[in-house]
């Protein structure tokens, strides 16, 4: 969002004032290109890293603070929305050569500075789009960087919405639900890369950053699980747009786009499109606490302008591919920033990544000059979204209309392009093959990251979730730490995590979320006959908004055998159900729940939360028993492992 010079709660004088601002600084914009001051005849490439912070059980582990008090030396870090989120900025490239070695090498450097600082904390880096330990009870203003910009975009977004965040994702799994802050943006990190454009070639390239980015993202899916749910190959792109979405029901009813978009067209002529469409389709929700200089007298002078208001107006409008100003010894310049990509899952897969997206920039806009001549926008927006879904199984509509798998159109079509448009910037030999090597290796195998976790939580079979979630966790921990790309990982297995104990320490981390349930009225034949089917002792009773009613036992419908046909006919589930049923909520602390059933006597515990008295879950004293027994399982084997160590150690 730029600058940390926001001002709270600005009044309507206020932000009258700062929409002028951006105003301006549009206009400076338009004066600097007709006057041609931007630098020219050069291309370079960025990157920005985000990533996670873990403590020892594998949760998110909100210390940034103190490890950027740690590292304060290091200008390239930065914070993020969240306190188990951090920011790198790496330096600026010249593209040629070495430049994507040079921007590993020092990627790597800086993930092992920050994973040194938090070694010290109990904590390690991760690279992943959505950490898969993430629940909600992390996503809280709480765990909020306590940073003026942060807390004020959450305030304004808040405001203008008017109610709670909504979030409906379908994919294998549902998720559906809502959230009172803006902190679901936080679940996010990404790899972000920037190729420096002129002025007059803009449109173009941003064009074809456009095309581009579908495939590429089919080849970089990184996020499919999101609170234990598995959903999109790219989840990411769903969760983003749904967690700052301002719009009310009146604003989506007319269509009008979120502030995360595609974008809606292509671009003609200039990067001032971008801009003015966003200016006029999204208010200001934030506002600058200083004011700089008139960007008109800085140019009049024959100095650079910041243009501040502007670039903070404009990182609270999210485009996956961002136009980006920005000055540098003196000169303005123009970036094109793609925030497609996921973090992870090791450094080579990113730096891979980048040189597919760059390789394709520098082949295509050559090959077709204007590529919104050749191809829908359409196509290259549904192309996006496909990727996003289906990673490598999607489908594509290419120029000239022809359809491709994802596979056949990046190893036969684009791969070539990639390594001609690398070669023709004089990229060194090897380096293309060892990128785009592992991009091809990657696809023909069929494994992304996502791929990866999917079909290590499909063999990991059934268990209870936060330990799945853990053990990918730490798999992909110890895999970045190896350096082999994806491809080559071994899939997680379960049960390999330290410490077994954090997985249990509250309720959340192993109820049932999948629950069978009745109404009030129902008659008590189906309470009976799911008990049989499902081979269930206790069924919650609910109201057609989900708000727990009761909860029916085995020995209740047990009660009724015996009883004359025509009486229990008569009777429903209300009639026999405990209609104040002794519950718990997510956050409850396992012995907690254990003190209770043994208190009341009870085998389930309906898990409940917000003061409506909303079903989440049960847990159950089976659940109890099964837990225990895989610790003692687990404690057992590692005892054997040390009795072995030791029978083979010299005497």
């Amino acid at each position: 969002m730029g600058s940390d010079q926001v001002a709270r709660g600005a009044d309507e004088p206020q932000m009258r004032a700062f929409t002028k601002a951006v105003l301006d600084d549009l206009r400076a914009l338009e004066q600097l290109i007709e006057l041609g001051r931007f630098e020219t005849g050069v291309r370079r490439i960025g990157a920005e890293q985000e990533m996670f912070l873990l403590d020892a059980s594998c949760q998110p582990a909100p210390v940034a603070t103190q490890i950027l008090e740690r590292l304060a030396h290091d200008k390239r870090l930065a914070p993020e929305l969240a306190r188990f989120n951090l920011e790198a900025n790496l330096s600026p490239h010249v593209f040629g050569g070495s430049c994507l070695r040079a921007m590993e090498r020092e990627l790597g450097e800086v993930i092992a500075l920050v994973d040194q600082a938090a070694a010290e904390l109990g904590v390690s880096v991760v690279l992943t789009g959505i950490l898969p330990t993430l629940r909600r009870a992390h996503l809280t203003l709480d765990h909020m960087t306590p940073n003026p910009r942060y807390l004020e975009l959450n305030r304004a977004a808040c405001s203008m919405r008017g109610n709670a965040f909504e979030v409906v994702i379908k994919g294998l799994d549902e998720l559906h639900l809502m959230h009172d802050n803006v902190m679901l943006e936080s679940a996010n990190t990404s790899f972000q890369i920037h190729f420096q454009v002129s002025p007059e070639e803009f449109a173009r390239l941003y064009n074809v950053a456009q095309v581009v980015s579908g495939p590429v993202l089919a080849a970089a899916v990184n996020s499919p699980l999101l609170l234990g749910h598995r959903l999109w190959n790219e989840t990411r792109v769903a969760l983003f747009q749904h967690s700052v979405d301002t719009r009310s029901a009146a604003h989506k009813q007319r269509a009008v786009p979120p502030r995360v978009s595609f974008g809606e067209s292509w671009i003609r002529r200039s990067i001032l499109e971008i801009y003015r469409d966003d200016i006029a389709r999204f208010r200001m929700l934030v506002s600058t606490s200083s004011a700089d200089t008139p960007p008109g007298e800085v140019i009049a002078q024959g100095g650079v302008p910041e243009l501040s208001a502007l670039r903070m107006y404009t990182g609270t409008v999210w485009r996956w591919n961002r136009a980006c100003y920005g000055t540098s010894d003196g000169r303005p310049h123009l970036r094109i920033e793609t925030r497609v990509l996921p973090a992870g899952p090791t450094v080579l897969d990113e730096i891979a990544n980048a040189a597919f997206f760059f390789g394709l920039m520098a082949s295509l806009s050559d090959e077709y000059g204007r590529i919104d001549e050749v191809m829908e926008f359409d196509d290259a927006k549904n192309n996006f979204f496909a990727a996003a879904r289906h990673g490598l199984n999607a489908q594509f509509n290419w120029i000239g209309r022809e359809r491709f798998t994802a596979r056949d159109l990046i190893v036969n079509v684009l791969l070539p392009h990639a390594r001609h448009g690398l070669a023709t910037h004089g990229i060194d030999a090897g380096d293309i093959e060892r990128y785009l090597g592992t991009i091809e290796e990657r696809v023909e195998r069929q494994q992304t990251g996502s791929q990866w976790a999917l079909r290590s939580l499909a063999q990991m079979g059934e268990g209870p979730v936060d330990v799945q979630m853990r053990s990918l966790a730490s798999a992909m921990v110890q895999n970045q730490r190896g350096g082999l790309p994806v491809h080559d990982w071994p899939l997680a297995e379960l049960y390999r995590v330290g410490d077994w104990f954090p997985s249990f320490r509250t309720v959340g981390q192993f109820m049932d979320a999948e629950v069978f349930t009745v109404r009030p009225g129902d008659p008590i034949d189906l309470v009976a006959s799911i008990m049989d089917w499902r081979q269930v002792r206790h069924i919650p009773v609910e109201d057609d908004q989900g708000r727990l009613a009761g909860l029916v036992s085995f020995r209740a419908v047990l009660r009724q055998v015996g009883a004359p046909p025509e009486e229990t006919a008569k009777l429903t589930v209300r009639d026999i159900m405990q209609a104040d049923p002794v519950t718990v909520s997510q956050d409850s602390p396992t012995l907690r729940a254990l003190e209770l059933m043994r208190e009341h006597n009870i085998g389930c515990l309906p898990v409940v939360e917000g003061e409506d008295g909303r079903l989440v879950g049960v847990v159950t004293v089976d659940h109890l028993l099964s837990i225990a027994g895989k610790v003692l399982e687990d404690f057992l084997r590692r005892e054997k492992a040390g009795r072995d160590e030791r029978r083979t150690e010299p005497p």
